[in-house]
């Protein structure tokens, strides 16, 4: 019978198992090896793509960032995120707008292309976690879903991030 300190230890390496997967890049080495990273953002590095993600995250949220601000939420230092910022502009996936409250500072907004390469993004991470819980029943999907969620809302409590 588990104890509530083996679940825990269970968690803890399940998150970092996760970690480390995103580290070693598995979607996008999985992308590659599949063919589905093709197009002329192809070569971006893959962090301008979590720009990407984060941009839209914020715009969600119905707000828009700096690029100080996208390095704060990246974990990134400014000249990172001004090399990232620079690479998606350039490849069309951002543009600038003035801020409407402070003239000084520009906001970081996604473009239409911008927007069409996250959701090829998502769509490929989607079918990717389809594939790995292809044969859960869906009781046992929803209930991933639901508590994965709420694990990731409360994480995000303790640790104020």
């Amino acid at each position: 019978m588990d104890t509530p300190d083996t679940d825990v230890a269970a968690l803890e390496a399940a998150v970092v198992a996760l970690r480390r997967s995103q580290k070693r890049r598995a979607l996008a080495r999985l992308s590659e090896r599949r063919g589905e990273r093709i197009g002329p953002c192809a070569d971006l590095p893959d962090a301008v793509v979590e720009l990407l993600d984060t941009v839209a995250a914020e715009a969600a949220r119905g707000d828009a960032l700096t690029v100080t601000q996208a390095a704060a939420a990246l974990g990134v230092d400014q000249p990172r995120a001004s090399r990232l910022t620079a690479q998606a502009l350039d490849a069309g996936l951002l543009c600038r707008r003035a801020d409407q409250r402070d003239g000084r500072r520009s906001l970081l907004d996604l473009t239409p292309e911008g927007q069409a390469v996250l959701d090829r993004v998502r769509d490929f991470r989607r079918r990717v976690i389809a594939e790995a819980v292809g044969d859960w029943p869906d009781e046992e999907r929803g209930e991933l879903a639901r508590l994965l969620a709420r694990f990731v809302r409360d994480f995000s409590v303790v640790t104020g991030s």
